[in-house]
């Protein structure tokens, strides 16, 4: 995790923790059964309304998002918000449950995009269908990892935050000693797991690549692309069990391909803080990972190329993981006020800001093709290769079962990368338990 990732707060990618789900139930039982935010409309006496925004960020996040609150609050004097919230954003989402629970949340909160379908239960979350459609913000212009993580049954329930992409960052200078040729768009998986093998030397502690190895998202994301690229999907056409049976089964082939070469570094900790700082020590010669990792590589002084996902088809195909700002109902007031402001965050002139300053990639092409983005590109070496990964980028489906989904499928990674299971075995484990949650009424 590099500067700009510590800069947002923990690694985005963290475990899955067990219960949450049955804390949001609670919580919109809780609200469904009349708790509502009190009586403080957030209007003052002169008609300014005050927004509540818990925002999840850190150090340089932070910095950033308070100086585009000052400049928001210069334009629009009758709204003032007010940054808090007190957590970092991998926990943000206990803390808004229990605040739905409680009766007591925030007008924005900062939530993954994994978890917005489940958020979006409660009836306090605030449709922002319109917002986004205004004139002011370019949602057409918008990638479509952008416009889909932020859908759920067609309406708009939050607005998007953070946008990102995965490509393979390469060492130079260990593909020099391997008399290895650096890949370029096209290359295949099997390409991947050669050049690992070849990069590996156990003697010297050098590993071909890594892999997060505790189950969490940060394991399970990794492998959504090549499910993709091989037909699959996460869930499957009646929504009633997955869509990666087999595809999900030549996907592990490939880890299992790894493993049986002792060309992958299986991280054992959360956050994937040990498999960065392998590689950013020299010792690896591949990292599948994404912008955020760029600032980290550069201080570290490492000779670098990025190049985009291998593939089975020859297509381009990654994953993009959009966070969100999701917005809860306090009243007309405030509500109104936090959509002006979420509207204008989204504007490509706040939110190449956030781009350059922050560490997120462009939310749209709009703001790609302003003249601040195109220097951050040129100044940063393989930048342009994860925009560029946008144009065929999908995300993980907003759907309320994928948490379940996603911890099977970490459990089937984490057995295959620990020589435990073989993938046809660890697949079959996998699917029994996601099923099994896919049909559950929700």
């Amino acid at each position: 995790m590099d500067a700009v990732r510590r800069a947002v707060g923990p690694s985005r990618r963290r475990v899955l923790r067990s219960g949450s789900g049955a804390v949001l139930a609670a919580a919109a039982g809780g609200t469904l059964a009349g708790c509502g935010a009190g009586a403080d409309d957030g209007v003052g006496p002169d008609g300014t309304v005050t927004i509540e925004m818990w925002h999840g960020q850190a150090d340089t996040a932070k910095k950033v998002l308070q100086g585009l609150v000052a400049d928001f609050e210069r334009g629009h004097p009758r709204i003032k918000v007010s940054l808090g919230g007190g957590v970092l954003s991998d926990v943000m989402l206990q803390k808004v449950t229990a605040a739905l629970a409680a009766g007591s949340y925030p007008d924005i909160a900062y939530i993954f995009g994994s978890d917005l379908a489940r958020v979006a239960r409660s009836p306090q979350v605030v449709d922002l269908t319109e917002t986004v459609h205004g004139a002011a913000v370019p949602w057409k212009s918008h990638w479509a990892a952008a416009r889909e993580a932020v859908t759920v049954n067609g309406r708009v329930r939050a607005a998007p935050a953070l946008l990102d992409s995965l490509a393979v960052v390469c060492n130079r200078k260990l593909f020099r000693e391997a008399g290895l040729p650096l890949p370029e768009a096209g290359w295949t998986w099997r390409e991947f797991t050669d050049r690992a093998r070849r990069l590996t030397d156990q003697g010297r502690g050098h590993f071909g690549t890594g892999w997060p190895g505790t189950g969490d998202e940060d394991t399970v994301w990794r492998l959504w692309p090549m499910i993709w690229d091989l037909g699959g999907d996460v869930v499957d056409d009646g929504g009633k069990g997955i869509g990666f049976a087999d595809s999900g089964t030549r996907a592990l082939e490939v880890v299992a391909g790894l493993v049986r070469d002792r060309s992958v570094y299986v991280d054992p900790k959360p956050g994937s803080e040990q498999m960065y700082q392998v590689f950013l020590s020299g010792r690896m010669g591949m990292a599948v990972t994404g912008p955020w990792q760029l600032p980290d590589i550069e201080h570290a002084g490492i000779d670098y190329h990025v190049a985009p996902l291998p593939t089975f088809s020859g297509r381009p195909v990654t994953i993009s993981g959009p966070d969100t700002w999701t917005v809860f109902d306090n009243g007309e007031a405030r509500s109104r006020a936090a959509r002006t402001f979420l509207g204008w965050l989204n504007r490509p002139e706040q939110d190449v800001r956030w781009d350059v300053e922050a560490g997120s990639l462009p939310l749209s092409r709009r703001t790609e093709a302003l003249p601040a983005w195109r220097d951050k590109v040129a100044r940063t070496e393989g930048l342009a290769v994860f925009t560029k990964a946008l144009e065929t980028a999908r995300v993980r489906p907003v759907h309320p079962a994928y948490p379940e989904v996603s911890q099977a499928l970490g459990q089937a990674i984490v057995a295959v990368l620990l020589g435990r299971a073989t993938p046809e075995k660890a697949l079959r484990a996998c699917a029994d338990d996601a099923n099994a949650a896919l049909l559950i009424p929700r």
